[in-house]
């Protein structure tokens, strides 16, 4: 397996030592890697402003791993990846799988290291956008609901900024959306930066209309967090444990395990554990191997009915009228 230790950040001073970890080299936009590590396109792009973008569509042909270490602390990352095969996060040697099925949104403050493996045969569509944290707190300050937040959220010494969750359906289709256009040249460049905008739109959005938590979070708790939501996600045919025996295998309080399981993930335990159930059932309906009501017995729903009502409120229709658009 191969390791390459890289650093990010707004400027591209990072896309050059990037590409000779790969053995690559740097042709315009494009990072032009191997054949025998990856094939297909990874694409820089500085949008000004304090804002930059990578876009990765690539096959890898080699197992890799990335071990992050940036250089500044003055970015945020957000990692939209939609891969289809085995890649994972490792925090603490925990293994957490990302991917279109799994966690696809991870928002990270640019002092935090990560390790992402990526096995043979994996096929990776991400957009990686990196903005400078004193433009979030522009942003943070135009907004009422942000406004009075801003300075405590970007406060080091008071709040990590840390999430792992799933994109929205929004995101999703601005991503498949782009993923149509033929990469490179001052058409793509448009798509792509009218892309990030909009997605930065839609986080600034999401998070007026979710409670503020500031906290600070350590590399022991974080790793518990991130364990527990693997647990959940692992029984997902399971009725949901208490809250009382997620915190206890947290070694945490149920308030403080609340706190921050809702601090990383946007939500609370239970409606972390229902929405997975239902991007599960999504997939497995997708597969065609099962109907709808066996989708609804394997993953331990009261009954169909329910079943049939909640996934119409996370995606918009109804788990038949679903089967049908796959006809």
């Amino acid at each position: 397996m191969k390791k390459i230790t890289h650093h990010y950040g707004v400027e591209l001073d990072w896309v050059e030592p990037f590409a000779l970890g790969f053995e690559g080299t740097v042709e315009g936009n494009f990072i032009v890697v191997p054949d025998h590590i990856h094939t297909g396109d990874r694409y820089v792009l500085n949008l000004g402003n304090g804002i930059s973008v990578l876009y990765v569509d690539v096959v890898y042909n080699s197992e890799i791993h990335l071990r992050q270490e940036n250089k500044t602390d003055d970015f945020v990352g957000l990692y939209y990846n939609l891969t289809e095969g085995e890649a994972v996060v490792l925090s603490d040697d925990v293994s957490n799988p990302i991917g279109r099925w799994n966690y696809n949104l991870a928002i990270l403050d640019s002092t935090l290291h990560s390790d992402y493996i990526v096995k043979e045969g994996s096929k990776t569509f991400a957009v990686c956008i990196f903005i400078k944290k004193d433009l979030i707190k522009e942003y943070f300050q135009d907004n009422p609901s942000l406004k009075e937040h801003a300075d405590d959220i970007l406060n080091p010494e008071l709040n990590t900024i840390v999430k792992f969750t799933r994109m929205s359906n929004d995101s999703y289709n601005l991503l498949t959306n782009l993923r149509n256009h033929e990469v490179g040249g001052t058409v793509f460049d448009l798509y792509l930066r009218g892309t990030v905008q909009n997605l930065l739109a839609e986080y600034i959005e999401k998070m007026t209309f979710e409670e503020i938590v500031i906290d600070k979070i350590n590399e022991h708790d974080l790793t518990y967090i991130i364990k527990s939501q693997s647990y959940l996600v692992e029984n997902l045919n399971q009725l949901f444990p208490s809250i009382e025996f997620l915190a206890q295998q947290a070694n945490m309080s149920d308030s403080k395990y609340k706190k921050l399981f809702k601090k990383i993930t946007g939500m609370t335990p239970n409606s972390f554990f229902l929405n997975n159930k239902l991007v599960e059932a999504k997939r497995l309906l997708q597969e065609r191997q099962l109907n709808i009501a066996e989708v609804s017995d394997r993953l331990n729903f009261t009954n169909s009915s329910y079943f049939a009502a909640k996934f119409r409120e996370f995606f918009g229709m109804s788990p038949k009228d679903f089967v049908k658009q796959l006809e």
